[in-house]
């Protein structure tokens, strides 16, 4: 029993002091949180990584377990790393056809809001928390997709809270989708990734309207998906990293965050955005099983 309980001793010290990160609740607005994780014996200025959660705006955790174990891992890795909440303004609505377009506007317009307000608060402690407020990267799921690739394109939802000049590092959009591709431009392109299934049915891969919905449903609006964002920075000769899964639906909102698909993760944040490399990467899959005309040509080589 003694030597039991020595040995329990022992491995518990060694978990201690193999972490290598701190770990912090904290409330950056109202009675917004995150979970926010700063790397120990790392030199500061250090990069920022914040992750955005999906669930259609009305639910989804910032502190699941995969949320919390992507921020572990990137903090082991030395990135300043918090899982955030944010407003879920449709809370116990629907956010699909019946709803009326101006109120999933401003559901996205608000969540945006809400990232930058996250932030904010942390670039307010940069030097309390080491970290480089040149190097901010949003990674987002699903609606966190969507309200981060808006947070990074669409200026107004930064207004009075971060400097006008303010410029993100790099966004990941996991099953994301942007209300107009011209709002990319070549002034404002930072480093993309778009991960993203052809037959998606509710985020759609290309230009489609949201949820489908037919063009007299109340909730009726168009969005531009993965590959039409990826084909702008293109045109605009802008760094872009898509990965494509034929037949693939809206289950990229959760797999790249996954063992076996991380590594992508991995090679955008380290090539693209913390060593500057321009390129445009397009990975293509067929793992999906799902049946859509996506009119790609690539899909069916």
């Amino acid at each position: 029993m003694k030597y039991f309980l020595a040995s329990f001793l022992l491995m518990t010290v060694c978990f201690l002091e193999a972490q290598s990160f701190e770990r912090n609740t904290v409330v950056y607005e109202d009675t917004l949180g995150m979970d926010l994780y700063t790397p120990k014996d790392v030199a500061a200025p250090r990069p920022l990584l914040i992750y955005v959660h999906g669930g259609g705006f009305s639910g989804g955790k910032r502190d699941e377990s995969g949320h919390l174990a992507f921020c572990e891992r990137y903090a082991s890795k030395g990135w300043v790393t918090a899982t955030i909440s944010y407003h879920l303004t449709m809370k116990g609505k629907s956010f699909s056809c019946d709803q009326p377009v101006q109120n999933k506007i401003s559901t996205i317009f608000e969540a945006a809001r809400n990232i930058h307000q996250a932030v904010a608060y942390l670039i307010d402690r940069k030097e309390e928390l080491g970290i480089d407020a040149s190097r901010v990267v949003i990674i987002g799921s699903s609606a966190g997709a969507e309200a981060a690739i808006h947070a990074t394109y669409w200026k107004e939802t930064m207004a009075g809270i971060l400097p006008s000049n303010f410029k993100y590092g790099g966004v990941i959009s996991m099953a994301g989708a942007l209300l107009d591709a011209r709002w990319i431009t070549k002034e404002n392109a930072i480093p993309t990734a778009f991960f993203h299934g052809t037959c998606d049915n509710l985020v759609p891969y290309a230009n489609a309207p949201h949820h489908y919905c037919d063009a007299d449903q109340t909730g009726f609006m168009m969005l531009s998906g993965s590959y039409t964002l990826a084909e702008r920075l293109r045109s605009l000769d802008q760094q872009y990293y898509l990965m494509t899964d034929c037949g693939g639906g809206h289950e990229w909102a959760g797999k790249p965050i996954q063992d076996g698909y991380i590594s992508m993760i991995d090679d955008f944040l380290e090539n693209d955005v913390l060593d500057g490399r321009h390129r445009q990467t397009h990975i293509i899959y067929h793992e999906g099983k799902r049946s859509c005309d996506s009119g790609l040509s690539f899909c069916s080589e």
